[in-house]
């Protein structure tokens, strides 16, 4: 078993790093450039085309089913991506973000100070922004939209200063996380299965 993370408070390592990245879908691509690098301040790092056959051709692999599509990459921060598809105008509806494997909402991690300057930027652009509220565990956060109608949240942990700890802030006691899990289950293996690896106490 590899060593658990030093920042992990819990015993069962994950098998990746984090977020490679998330890969979501527009039908205006400069509009997106304009509002994750421009609004948002989240720098465009890599822009391709989707290459021939692989759109509908045999090579598809999971990608929208469209040939030639541009699919650009900005820096999220953390060593992470976020990515977007150009779908061609009108080929698709916009989805319904609260259906069953839909993507509900992203939520970002910031520092206070990008957490106020990212809110100073939402409202200079004039998009409207819901919050900042509480949202538990030591954490606010901010909500709104990006052009696609994609729901996005920065959650920042004030007390943290610069250098977030989602996971010790997020991660429950067993006992904590039992409360709401036998509300799923009362079979005791299965309950003891996915919570052994939590703490007795924060």
């Amino acid at each position: 078993m590899r060593p658990v993370d030093p920042r992990s408070p819990h015993a069962a390592p994950p098998p990746s790093r984090g977020v490679h990245h998330l890969a979501l879908n527009t039908d205006d691509m400069k509009a997106t450039i304009d509002f994750y690098a421009g609004v948002l301040g989240m720098p465009l790092v890599h822009a391709l085309r989707v290459p021939p056959g692989v759109g509908v051709g045999p090579g598809n692999r999971g990608n929208p089913p469209f040939e030639n599509l541009r699919h650009y990459f900005f820096d999220a921060g953390g060593d992470s991506l976020v990515a977007f598809f150009e779908i061609p105008k009108g080929a698709k509806p916009q989805a319904d973000r609260n259906a069953v494997a839909a993507m509900q909402h992203c939520s970002f991690t910031t520092t206070p100070a990008q957490f106020d300057a990212v809110m100073q930027r939402l409202r200079d652009a004039g998009v409207d922004v819901l919050g900042p509220i509480d949202v538990g565990a030591g954490t606010q956060s901010i909500y709104f939209y990006d052009p696609n109608g994609i729901r996005l949240e920065y959650s920042c942990q004030h007390g943290d200063g610069d250098n977030p700890r989602v996971l010790e802030r997020w991660t429950q006691t067993r006992d904590e996380a039992l409360g709401e899990l036998r509300t799923l289950s009362d079979d005791a293996q299965w309950l003891d299965a996915v919570t052994r690896h939590l703490p007795a106490s924060r």
